[in-house]
């Protein structure tokens, strides 16, 4: 069994695993079956089968796990050659090729080392939050992929324009960063970064101290866009309310979710009913209001 070392392409590209074999029969034309395993050889599950009948050159195909596997080689010709096609990061591993002939149980042959594909990837965000922290304060995840591995910076207000995050945990193609302090209100950005490209994801943070002023409403207005503007309407209300001597509930949950503003309701467990306060209890505490953006 003859395959290369490793084999590298681009996820959503694809990517030729090549093999060949050679074997004792110097003319065979019974049946023969080509198998492609993941993981490791002969225990490793099937991702490739096909069988070709006796006198046939055609190996018809009985197994191809998603679609995806296709093979270009002719085993009669002693090529296994296989085509993966549609890659994600998930693909990479060592693969390994086996044919087997009809007959004798010994007449089964597979390779032993495999052949590693290698799927790389420019950095992809796939997620970031604002999360509570202690002491009412906030911190802020980004978790990218990528291959390889992105490296992974923060940069935002008081930050400066990079700031090297704490490293979170990962597992494979994938790593997680955090700031631990969002000691300031505005823009929070993750960056990723690898060899073959860069990706920013950013978060919003608005803490209000009272009805809001022209500037806070500028901001917000530049910032977040007309769902700024409908929120900026519920807090009106509830200052003109309190001059009236009366009082609203707070922003129930099926509001918080039709919106991005996710952290309304942040520090409340799911399922918990918020209370009805009077607007000048509700305006002397802090609450975010946190915007993605990608």
């Amino acid at each position: 069994m003859q395959v290369p070392a490793e084999v590298s392409a681009e996820a959503g590209d694809a990517a030729m695993l090549p093999c060949t074999f050679t074997h004792p029969h110097r003319h065979y034309d019974g049946p023969l079956t080509a198998i492609w395993r993941a993981g490791e050889p002969y225990a490793g599950p099937q991702v490739f089968r096909c069988t070709a009948a006796r006198g046939s050159e055609l190996c018809q195909t009985a197994l191809s796990l998603h679609g995806r596997f296709r093979l270009l080689g002719n085993p009669r010709r002693n090529d296994l050659s296989l085509r993966v096609e549609r890659l994600a990061l998930a693909d990479s591993g060592r693969y390994f090729c086996r044919v087997e002939f009809a007959g004798d149980a010994h007449d089964r042959y597979e390779s032993r080392h495999g052949v590693r594909l290698r799927v790389t990837a420019a950095p992809r965000i796939v997620n970031i939050s604002v999360l509570p922290g202690p002491a009412h304060a906030f911190r802020a995840l980004c978790t990218a992929e990528g291959e390889p591995p992105p490296a992974l910076s923060w940069s935002g207000p008081a930050l400066g324009n990079s700031s090297a995050a704490l490293p979170g945990q990962g597992h494979g193609y994938q790593v997680t960063a955090e700031l631990p302090a969002l000691t300031r209100d505005g823009r929070y950005t993750c960056t990723a970064a690898n060899s073959l490209g860069r990706a920013e994801a950013s978060v919003y943070l608005f803490r209000f101290h009272g009805t809001p002023g022209a500037s806070t409403l500028a901001l917000l207005l530049g910032a977040l866009g007309l769902k700024a503007l409908l929120l900026l309407v519920v807090l009106g209300a509830r200052a003109t309310r309190q001059h009236l001597g009366g009082c609203i509930p707070d922003l129930g949950g099926s509001q918080a979710q039709e919106s991005n503003y996710e952290n309304l309701n942040q520090m409340n467990p799911p399922g918990h009913q918020v209370p009805r306060v009077c607007c000048e209890e509700l305006l002397g505490h802090h609450h975010p209001v946190v915007l993605h953006e990608k």
